[in-house]
């Protein structure tokens, strides 16, 4: 998603420090069916985004610009409530409740024993299936052991967990997947084959899961993240896959904020629920606003085998550098299943924190773009019919977004885009190479 709405407490004096420039954003959940806390001014971070819940429930959210006085209850209370008065309401309504009036400082109220969404939720978890996590990870032991730590607090009573490490050049990932949980099935995986998709398809190979998902190394995922899967597949068995919202982890430095001024990677997606289909509500050959994102998406194990697994010529680790994911979502649409887009499946991720790594990062999204469609025409000849059709609804999103982006925002980020241009025109050929050496990496393991 984009940053949210900024909003102000109202008369409030700037708190110390430059009157302009950057300033880190801190992130909060605040439970609305608790008392609310205060929110005080902490000398370092101008302004918080709150993610606000509802009897665990994430429903929608705000920047809370603060004065060097911070926020009472009762006002954080007040500026929450400008933003989710809508889902609030509608979810009181649904559980033949009064819609409330607006959020006190001791919060909102009803009984959890019969409201709907922990009902569902606990219905769900009665006879929860089983959930592969794929975990792919390269040389990055301490950032993996950060997800494995939040992994380890899901609020789900079976799943089992597959670190893969691709090309590994230590000890310390096998080793810190040995030491986690007794509790919880860890398994670990060496795939020699250079690149993301190698290492998930691997992994795919070895689920035993009804449901297999996929953690990256750099995310953290919220304690009912499984939870949140397993529910929103159960509601239908059309669903064929289920993507969840991507909020940042931090936004500490410049960088960090400057990808989510730009879409983040929910691009548009916020707290609304939706269902997607090869009818609509968009075509799905022009993914965007997506619908989904390889840091948060899980497959039915059938959909995932009638698609092929992920096409290991794309991704991160090969000449295209991304493009697998999209690929798969869209996939999953042409062959007839549905994908179900659940905010409540809520993942946090670690954005590159400096300016050149965003770039590459911006790069590797616009040769990942073009490359994806090369490949979609490979798996899916038919598809040609699709990518025309959408043409004139891609112009539309293109001009709409110009207009609606931040210009002191995009601005200084000409040369950027140039080079997303080249790197767009460069994605059929990167796509084409990077097949042949995959093929010569598929015989080489399979003669070894």
């Amino acid at each position: 998603m984009t940053l949210p709405r900024v909003i102000c407490q109202p008369g409030a004096d700037q708190p110390a420090g430059p009157a302009a420039g950057f300033s880190p954003t801190r992130m909060m959940d605040v439970e609305l069916a608790t008392p609310l806390p205060s929110l005080p001014w902490d000398g370092r971070c101008r302004q918080v985004w709150v993610t606000a819940r509802l009897y665990t429930e994430p429903i929608g959210g705000c920047l809370i610009q603060l004065g060097s006085g911070g926020l009472t209850p009762s006002q954080l209370g007040a500026l929450v409530w400008a933003e989710v008065a809508a889902p609030v309401r509608h979810r009181f309504t649904a559980a033949g409740l009064p819609a409330p009036a607006g959020i006190g400082a001791g919060g909102l109220s009803a009984d959890p024993g019969s409201w709907p969404f922990l009902c569902e939720r606990q219905a769900v978890l009665a006879a929860a299936p089983l959930i592969s996590v794929v975990i792919a990870t390269r040389d990055r032991a301490d950032q993996l052991a950060r997800a494995l730590g939040h992994l380890n607090r899901q609020h789900y009573p079976r799943f089992e967990a597959i670190v893969v490490e691709n090309v590994p050049t230590g000890p310390a990932v096998r080793q810190l997947t040995a030491a986690q949980p007794a509790h919880i099935p860890y398994r670990y995986l060496a795939e020699p084959r250079s690149g993301l998709s190698w290492a998930r398809n691997t992994g795919i190979a070895a689920a035993t899961g009804q449901i297999v998902t996929f953690l990256d190394d750099d995310a953290e995922p919220d304690p009912y993240w499984l939870a949140s899967l397993a529910t929103s597949f159960a509601r239908s068995p059309d669903v064929g896959c289920v993507t969840g919202i991507i909020l940042p982890a931090v936004l500490d430095t410049p960088a960090q904020e400057l990808f989510e001024q730009l879409g983040g990677h929910s691009k548009g997606r916020a707290f609304e629920k939706m269902t997607f289909t090869r009818h609509g509500p968009q075509s799905p050959c022009f993914p965007l606003p997506a619908f989904g994102a390889g840091a948060n998406m899980a497959f039915r194990r059938q959909t995932l085998e009638k698609i092929g697994g992920m096409d290991v010529a794309l991704g991160a680790g090969t000449p295209t550098l991304g493009g697998a994911d999209t690929l798969a979502l869209t996939l999953t649409l042409l062959s007839g299943y549905h994908i179900a887009y659940e905010p409540a499946a809520l993942m946090r991720h670690h954005h590159r924190r400096d300016l050149p790594s965003l770039d590459k990062q911006l790069y590797g999204y616009s040769v990942g773009l073009t490359a994806y469609y090369t490949a979609l025409l490979r798996h899916h000849p038919s598809a040609i019919r699709h990518v025309l059709a959408a043409l004139p609804y891609a112009a539309h999103y293109l001009r709409t977004a110009a207009r609606a982006a931040p210009a002191d925002t995009v601005r200084p980020l000409a040369a950027v885009d140039k080079r997303n241009r080249h790197g767009m025109l460069t994605g059929p050929l990167a796509y084409a190479r990077s097949s042949r050496i995959q093929n010569r990496a598929r015989r080489a393991f399979t003669n070894s």
